[in-house]
């Protein structure tokens, strides 16, 4: 069975609130589960781009706070 790794993809929004989604591999398959809205997605290529992608339509959390 391989073994599983995480890692997250955080942003915040205008009101200052952090929205993480969480990234998970199995082999080369990923799943992406929101931390605010439970929204989950499979995902094989460019999993942080579509977490990026959700957290900016679904909750406008565009501020990298990697950046700050």
């Amino acid at each position: 069975m391989p073994s599983m790794t995480t890692s997250r993809v955080s942003r915040w929004d205008q009101h200052g609130r952090e929205h993480t989604v969480q990234v998970s591999k199995s082999g080369v398959q990923r799943v992406l589960v929101c931390g605010t809205c439970g929204w989950r997605r499979s995902a094989q290529f460019l999993p942080w781009l579509k977490a990026e992608e959700h957290l900016a339509g679904e909750h406008q959390a565009t501020v990298d706070p990697s950046e700050s």
